[in-house]
C-alpha cells in the first residue's frame, strides 16, 4: 500500500526545474565560464606542486584503475567518478586561488567543477563505448553556469556562517543538482538527490577559525562535490528522497540547523552569478583581503627600507573581513596564514609580492612579519560594509596607511574593487590568461601546454570539443 507523502519543498522543485528546463542564452555567461574553467584548472595545476595536496590524490586503494573511469587533470589517475570528483575538487581549492562569491554567505562556486568534470568525463567515456553522441565542453560550461547560480543565489540571503556552518554545504547542494541532471535524471530523481544533500547537513566551520584553523578547509569542497556525485548516482538508481527535507517541523534542515529560518532564493535563477563572479588572478589570498594586498603592493616601495621605522599600520576594511580574517597572535600553518588579513598585508608591504610559498613555514619564520602584524590596527568603514552587500556594487574595499615614528605617514591607499571583479574584467582577463599559461608549464611539456592553450583560447572550437577529448589533453 502506497504511503501518501507531502509535496516536495518549493526550494527543491525550483532548483530541479532550473537545472532541467532553463536554457542559458547569455553569451557573457558562457564566455566568463570559459575563463572560469581556465582559471580553475590553473589553480589545480599550481596546487600539484605541493605534497600536502598530492598526498590526498589517487584511488582509495593504491594502484586501483577504473577502466573508462574519470581522469584527474594533470595526473595519470583514472578513477570512479566519486573519487575523481574529490581529487579534482581538492586540487582546485588547495591554494585558495579559485574564484569567489561574496554575500551573506561566502564561497567558491568553481568548487563544483570537481563533480561536474568527473561526472562529464565518466558519462562521455561510457557514451563513447556505446557509440552515442558525446557530451561537449559546452555542456560542462552550461553545468558550471547553473552550479554557480545555485550556490551563489543561495548565498545571497542565507548565511550559513551565522549559525556556525560551512559554505561547502552549498557546493554539495549545487553539485548534486547539476550532476543529477548531467546523468539524465528526471525531475523526481533530481529532487530526491537534492533532498538527501540537505539532509546530510553541513560541516562545521571549526576548521576555518582560531584556534582550530587547518588544512581541512583545503579539501572540504572536494569532499562536498564528491558526496554530491555519490548522492546523484544513488538517486539515478531509484533511491528514495525526502520531500520536506527543508521544512519538516523539528526534523528538517531549517529547524535543526538554521534556527527555524526559511531558506530562500533571493532572485530568480539564471546566469547572474557567473556573470558577476570574482576571480583571484594575481595572488592567492582570501578574497576579503584581495584589495588590501593590492594596497600593500602600492606602498611597498615607500616602506620596504623603513620597516624598522614603522609605528602603526592602519587597515580600514569591511565587517565581513573583520569577522573572518582579522587575526592576532600565533599562526600555526599555511591554512592559518592565508586567512589572516594582517599576515597577507605584511607580506605585501615587505616583499611587494604574494605567492602560495609565502604562507609556508620557511617564509613565516621571518621575524619582520610578526613584528609588522603587531603594529596593525583594523578598523571598519561602514560605507565599505554597506557597499559590500549592495547588489549594484558588491565592492570588497580595503585601505592601508603606514605611520612612521617620526610623525610622517604614507598616503591612505584605498582599492574598492579587486582586479578579479566584473568592473575590472578588461584589466583582469589578460592576467587570468597569463595565470593559466604559467600554470600549464609547471605541469606539462611545452608542446602539450601550447596545444591546451590554443584550444582554450578558441571559444568555438573549445565548446565543440567532446569532454573525453578535452580531458585526454591533461594526461601526463
Amino acid at each position: 500500500m502506497a504511503v501518501n507523502r507531502p509535496a516536495p519543498d518549493h526550494l527543491l522543485t525550483e532548483i530541479a526545474d532550473f537545472v532541467l528546463n532553463t536554457v542559458i542564452d547569455s553569451e557573457e555567461a558562457y564566455d566568463t565560464a570559459r575563463y572560469c574553467l581556465m582559471d580553475t584548472l590553473a589553480s589545480g595545476f599550481l596546487a600539484l606542486r605541493y605534497p600536502e595536496c598530492t598526498k590526498h590524490l589517487g584511488p582509495i586503494v593504491p594502484g586501483t584503475v577504473v577502466p573508462n573511469g574519470a581522469r584527474v587533470p594533470g595526473t595519470q589517475f583514472e578513477l570512479d567518478p566519486v573519487q575523481a570528483a574529490f581529487n579534482i575538487g581538492c586540487m582546485i581549492r588547495w591554494l585558495d586561488f579559485n574564484d569567489t562569491w561574496l554575500a551573506a554567505e561566502w564561497g567558491h562556486p568553481s568548487d563544483n567543477l570537481g563533480g561536474i568534470l568527473a561526472t562529464a568525463d565518466f558519462i562521455d567515456r561510457q557514451r563513447l563505448v556505446e557509440g552515442k553522441d558525446p557530451l561537449t565542453v559546452r555542456d560542462v560550461l552550461n553545468a558550471m553556469i547553473k552550479a554557480h547560480e545555485i550556490q551563489g543565489v543561495l548565498a545571497l540571503d542565507n548565511s550559513l556562517n551565522r549559525v556556525g556552518l560551512d559554505h561547502v554545504h552549498f557546493v554539495k547542494v549545487a553539485s548534486t543538482a547539476v550532476v543529477a541532471a548531467l546523468l539524465g535524471g528526471t525531475k523526481d530523481e533530481v529532487i530526491n538527490a537534492l533532498s538527501n544533500a540537505w539532509i546530510d547537513g553541513a560541516s562545521l566551520r571549526t576548521y576555518r577559525h582560531f584556534p582550530n584553523t587547518g588544512s581541512r578547509k583545503s579539501w572540504a569542497a572536494g569532499d562536498a562535490t564528491s558526496r554530491a556525485v555519490r548522492l546523484a548516482l544513488m538517486a539515478l538508481k531509484g533511491e528514495m528522497g525526502y520531500p520536506t527535507a527543508m521544512s519538516a517541523p523539528t526534523w528538517g534542515f531549517q529547524d535543526v540547523l538554521f534556527n527555524g529560518k526559511e531558506v530562500t532564493l533571493a532572485r530568480p535563477l539564471g546566469s547572474y552569478v557567473m556573470e558577476n563572479v570574482l576571480f583571484k588572478i594575481s595572488f592567492p589570498a582570501e578574497f576579503h583581503a584581495q584589495t588590501a594586498v593590492e594596497c600593500a603592493f602600492q606602498l611597498h616601495e615607500q616602506v620596504k627600507d623603513r620597516l624598522d621605522e614603522i609605528e602603526k599600520v592602519t587597515l580600514t576594511t569591511h565587517e565581513s573581513a573583520i569577522r573572518i580574517i582579522d587575526k592576532t597572535g600565533p599562526l600555526h600553518n599555511p591554512a592559518d596564514r592565508d586567512h589572516c588579513l594582517q599576515y597577507m598585508v605584511a607580506i605585501g608591504l615587505i616583499f611587494g609580492d604574494l605567492t602560495a610559498d609565502h604562507y609556508e613555514d620557511d617564509v613565516a619564520k621571518d621575524a619582520r612579519i610578526d613584528a609588522l602584524r603587531e603594529k596593525m590596527v583594523v578598523v571598519e568603514d561602514e560605507r565599505y560594509s554597506r557597499e559590500y552587500l549592495d547588489a549594484d556594487k558588491r565592492s570588497i574595499a580595503n585601505a592601508v596607511q603606514v605611520h612612521f615614528t617620526d610623525g610622517s605617514a604614507t598616503e591612505k591607499v584605498a582599492v574598492e574593487y579587486p582586479i578579479g571583479h566584473r568592473r575590472r574584467r578588461s584589466e583582469g582577463i589578460p592576467k587570468l590568461v597569463e595565470k593559466f599559461e604559467d600554470s600549464l608549464v609547471t605541469r606539462f611539456p611545452e608542446k602539450q601546454a601550447a596545444a591546451i592553450r590554443e584550444l582554450c583560447l578558441d571559444r568555438e572550437q573549445l565548446e565543440a570539443t567532446p569532454v573525453h577529448t578535452f580531458m585526454e589533453k591533461f594526461i601526463i
